[in-house]
């Protein structure tokens, strides 16, 4: 039963069990794979489909720095329009990602990608997709629906793991399933005090306008969380990234026109003088009167850095929502541009 009667889908539940999602996926994908070498992959998809592209990128650069050191990092493109960019076609392995199975510009990427005779592996929870992909004898990989109203942009974990397998069945990534499963455990564990402190932070956001700010090489976890406000609390929020900020962005907030508060996600690794770049950012700000919360990532590892910093996210939205009477859940305008379109 949801714990809240705005809470019609019990979203919270799909947060709390969101760290589980990542087993899943590697049993989904076991034994996937395509005929082929492959220099780069290309993720297309919209959305919450496209999310774990981002934070793809953010976990495998990390890997190769410390795993394959003498390799460039495995290159991820990203497809988030109609029909296929131009790598796609150059030794490249396309993933065709769309939860519902249904988003038109992933179908429409997907036809290109059929009409050339492209190597392609489908992700979906059914629909067109999964038919396009049965038709054409192409790999499919059958993303669950675990409750009603499940959303791809709590889904992450099903992709996250699904695409990690299959570079690993196609040995295009060093194979860290068992690492990742442990990680993700620490995690679970550490749920409960993660939703406290967004519970907090949900409080403090009301009325403000957020800008989510990150390091560089955390810039999509900030992205995630702005999503996240968007769909989640149904407000404007905003995103960028140190040091590009310093040299434009900010200079915004001498003369603001809204209400902001600044979250600024913190990795305490990141280099001494990003981290001063923080510090200083966020006393400029104070003193024109900009609120600012420093978050520190927690969690040790990237993966956990991310996916406990996303979850932090998830729950300060939620509650957020609750606080301004939204149920968390729907993304009614978003379905209403599918019907006008």
């Amino acid at each position: 039963m949801p714990t809240h009667p705005l809470d019609t889908y019990d979203f919270r539940q799909m947060i709390i069990n969101s760290p589980e999602q990542l087993w899943t996926g590697f049993e989904l994908a076991q034994g996937i794979s395509v005929p082929g070498q492959f220099r780069s992959i290309m993720i297309s998809g919209m959305g919450g489909s496209a999310l774990p592209g981002n934070l793809f990128r953010t976990y495998l650069d990390d890997l190769f720095r410390k795993e394959r050191p003498e390799q460039e990092p495995l290159p991820i493109h990203q497809n988030r329009s109609y029909g296929l960019p131009k790598e796609a076609y150059h030794e490249c392995l396309n993933f065709i990602c769309s939860y519902s199975g249904n988003t038109e510009e992933t179908i429409e990427s997907f036809e290109e990608a059929l009409a050339h005779g492209l190597p392609c592996i489908g992700l979906s929870s059914g629909g067109k997709i999964e038919a396009m992909c049965q038709e054409h004898g192409i790999p499919h990989i059958k993303l669950p629906i675990p409750t009603p109203g499940f959303q791809p942009r709590v889904g992450t974990g099903y992709f996250f793991g699904a695409l990690l397998q299959v570079l690993v069945n196609q040995r295009m990534v060093p194979d860290t399933t068992v690492t990742l499963l442990e990680e993700a455990e620490a995690w679970k564990q550490a749920m409960p005090e993660i939703e406290r402190v967004g519970q907090e932070l949900g409080k403090k956001l009301i009325g403000k306008t957020p800008v989510v700010y990150a390091t560089a090489e955390y810039q999509s976890v900030a992205m995630v969380w702005k999503i996240k406000l968007n769909e989640n609390a149904k407000i404007p929020a905003f995103w960028n990234f140190f040091p590009e900020l310093n040299h434009n962005e900010m200079v915004g907030f001498t003369n603001p026109q809204a209400e902001f508060m600044i979250l600024m996600l913190r990795d305490p690794e990141a280099h001494p003088q990003i981290l001063k770049r923080f510090d200083v950012t966020a006393e400029l700000l104070r003193q024109r009167g900009i609120a600012v919360e420093v978050i520190d990532m927690q969690g040790g590892s990237v993966y956990n850095k991310v996916f406990m910093s996303i979850a932090l996210g998830d729950f300060a939205s939620y509650y957020l929502a609750l606080e301004y009477g939204q149920d968390p859940t729907p993304v009614d305008m978003v379905e209403d541009l599918k019907k006008l379109l």
